[in-house]
Order: C-alpha cells, then structure tokens, then sequence
C-alpha cells in the first residue's frame, strides 16, 4: 500500500523533502520489480540497486519476499560507499525487521517504534556520515 512504517533522516530539517524523494521512488521499485517479473520470484537476492540519481542524492531498494520496500537515501558527494556495503545494509535492514515481525505484540503494518531496529539504523548512518 506504499505508506511508510519508518522513516528516519539526518539532519532532520529536511524531512520532508526526503519523504517526498522516497515516495517518488517508489514508482522507481514498482517498476523494476515488473521488468524482472518471475525472475525476482526466483532470486533470494532481493537487492534492486541504485534507483535513480540526482545532483545531491543517491537513492538504493530493496524488497523482501512479502514485497515491503526498503528505499534508502544517501548523500552523492559520499564516494566510500560501495554496491556491496548498501547492500549489507540492506540485509541488516531486512533481518531486524523481520525480527520485529516475530514479535506477537507487533501488528504488521503498524508504524515500527522498535528501539533494536532504531539501533540499527542509527549504527548505519553513522556508517554513512
């Protein structure tokens, strides 16, 4: 249904305008996901890679299985990331999330207010930053 259970930026005055980059891009995930079809049923790897570019920002996917999207958005003037760390992000991203699915007092679709899966991503944006 494309509306957000999480949503943390850094600095935060610019929230908004992250918010809309991320649900612009989620037009982006939608269509790479019909482009590889059954393909992407078939692969374990869920990665979708660089979304689109633009002159501050790049943004990366990632969908599960259960089709919930990742979007992450990060700084273009940052050379040290590489493919494969955005993408261990990602699988981190994606295994504290499914942890908080396994808990029975979490209701799948609920905003996600989990200070284990806050730990993670404040962990990566200090990777990042």
């Amino acid at each position: 249904q494309n509306y957000p259970l999480y949503i943390r930026s850094v600095p935060t005055e610019n929230e908004l305008k992250f918010h809309y980059t991320v649900h612009t891009s989620l037009d982006v995930v939608d269509e790479k996901i019909s482009a590889m079809g059954k393909a992407l049923v078939d692969q374990r790897e869920l990665y979708l890679g660089l979304l689109y570019p633009t002159e501050d920002y790049k943004v990366y996917g990632y969908v599960t299985n259960s089709k919930v999207k990742f979007v992450m958005v990060v700084d273009s003037s940052n050379t040290a990331l590489r493919d494969n760390e955005i993408r261990s992000m990602f699988r981190k991203l994606h295994n504290s999330y499914t942890d908080i699915m396994c808990n029975p007092f979490y209701n799948p679709g609920d905003r996600i207010h989990s200070r284990a899966f806050e730990h993670v991503v404040n962990s990566m944006m200090m990777q990042v930053c």
